[in-house]
């Protein structure tokens, strides 16, 4: 597979609607975030269409909920197809993670263990997303604050495993490497030094909170010191992989964002020339 490069993006932002179309700032790309965009008509719809009139988008999702055991949620993935015809995105993303049970959407992205019944229960189930998409999809490592007493895998290991199985996609959060390698005692440059090269098509850059004994991914605040250090190490090891500043809440002006962005090509582009 030809792993597209989209350059340098952030993730869109309705506060940031307005100055996007009005200057046209220096972003490759934007990521959207796809429940914001599945009512049909309305305002961000509107902005959606106008945006990507100038800039390319990938879609980024947070219910596709694969590792649930209730059954997949039919009239979602109908939605999503249709969004993706509408949008066309670079690529689709979510998380390997649950979201819900027996129905009820908790709102929050929870963990799985890392185990051989999980794995075979995760591939099954997005062997039949990417058939009905008729696409791959990239699943994103998330946050978590616990481990599983019967894990079997390292998270890494997990992570592989499906994405080579399920033949998918992977969106490598390095924040969130950071942000579990500090809360479980692991290694993040073991993590990065185990995932294949070839199934990652973005990375994902974001802030979190450091309360000592534990890390909250929170993306609230700038991309801290050692997640940028993070990023140079797998740029030298990936190569020319999209990347995103990703900002959720504390939503900064657009200005603040785009000094991350500098410096998010400044510590990859030694790196990324040579690959190039």
């Amino acid at each position: 597979m030809t792993r597209p490069f989209l350059g340098f993006g952030l993730g869109l932002r309705k506060e940031h609607y307005e100055t996007i179309l009005v200057d046209k700032p220096a972003v490759d790309w934007f990521e959207i975030l796809t429940e914001n965009y599945l009512v049909a008509g309305g305002q961000a719809l509107s902005y959606l269409d106008r945006i990507r009139a100038s800039y390319p988008l990938a879609m980024h999702g947070v219910s596709l909920s694969i590792g649930s055991v209730d059954p997949l949620d039919w009239s979602y993935l109908r939605q999503l197809k249709a969004l993706i015809g509408r949008v066309e995105p670079a690529w689709v993303s979510d998380h390997l993670c649950w979201t819900g049970v027996d129905g009820h959407n908790l709102h929050d992205l929870l963990p799985l263990p890392h185990t051989e019944q999980a794995l075979r229960h995760v591939v099954g189930r997005l062997g039949q997303v990417q058939e009905f998409l008729g696409r791959r999809v990239a699943l994103e490592n998330v946050s978590s604050y616990f481990r599983f007493p019967n894990d079997e895998l390292s998270e890494w290991e997990f992570l592989r495993e499906v994405a080579e199985r399920a033949d998918c996609l992977i969106l490598l959060d390095l924040n969130n490497i950071y942000v579990n390698a500090r809360n479980h005692g692991f290694d993040p440059y073991t993590y990065l030094a185990a995932i294949p090269p070839e199934r990652v098509i973005q990375f994902h850059l974001a802030g979190h909170t450091d309360l000592g004994e534990l890390v909250i991914d929170t993306h609230d605040r700038p991309v801290r010191a050692e997640v940028w250090e993070l990023f140079g190490a797998a740029a030298r090891r990936f190569g020319l992989v999209s990347t995103l500043i990703e900002r959720d809440a504390e939503i900064p002006p657009l200005e603040e964002l785009l000094i991350e962005l500098e410096q998010a090509r400044r510590i990859a582009q030694p790196y990324w020339s040579r690959a190039a």
